[in-house]
């Protein structure tokens, strides 16, 4: 049974984050997100609503920070790319929440065209994605909707970004790791909230001491999409 995804947005730019910062990406925003964090820079992006449905075509090649969405098959997204003619290689799926979907048949189906994926998930559903499919994990401790960060999710994650503002988000950090068997196997990145100077002088400090990567949000200092 084929399955469709409320495509918020489709765009190319360049990733600004974690381990692909520089990486040429097509990101595809899904609709929907239920965990509430208080710094989203996306939150046009939480509510399905009926009245907002559109056709893809409105939604693709801009970045339009509306609350507008369309419901499509993997193939027409496929079909989207290929008429905007993009370039990348990387597709991005992010959201929103994208593991709010079940996303195995649209992984699938980009990387049997020759595209690598990534999704960016907050770590509080089930990541159901093809086994070759980067996971990002982006772990959201104690936000509005007081949701889990499931064991699973890290455990499936290839990369670890975690917001951090003060000490207090490295321990819950060192918490959610603590259970995880392969923590070398993974990249993890340490990523100051809205770039303010405190928060990344002590993700710098803590990537020095224990070898990880930061993370800068490229994209926000470029004024990029």
């Amino acid at each position: 049974m084929h399955k469709n995804y409320k495509v918020n947005e489709l765009f190319q730019t360049i990733q600004g984050e974690g381990f692909y910062t520089g990486s040429p990406a097509i990101f595809v925003r899904l609709q929907g997100c239920d965990v509430g964090c208080a710094w989203c820079d996306t939150k046009h992006t939480w509510t399905i609503s009926p009245d907002k449905q559109t056709t893809l075509n409105l939604l693709t090649d801009r970045s339009n920070e509306s609350e507008r969405w369309s419901s499509v098959s993997a193939q027409q997204i496929i079909d989207e790319i290929k008429r905007l003619g993009y370039s990348a290689k990387l597709v991005v799926i992010t959201g929103g929440e994208p593991c709010m979907y079940d996303l195995r048949e649209l992984t699938h189906l980009l990387h049997e065209f020759g595209f690598k994926t990534q999704i960016e998930t907050s770590g509080t559903y089930p990541v159901l994605v093809d086994p070759s499919s980067w996971v990002t994990v982006s772990p959201k401790v104690n936000m509005r909707a007081k949701k889990e960060v499931l064991l699973s999710a890290l455990e499936r994650a290839n990369e670890i970004k975690h917001p951090v503002g003060t000490e207090k988000d490295i321990e819950q950090l060192d918490a959610l790791l603590l259970p995880l068997k392969d923590i070398q196997q993974k990249t993890i990145c340490l990523q100051p909230i809205s770039q303010k100077p405190k928060a990344t002088t002590l993700c710098m400090q803590v990537c020095i001491e224990r070898n990880w990567r930061l993370s800068v949000q490229m994209h926000k200092y470029l004024d990029i999409d």
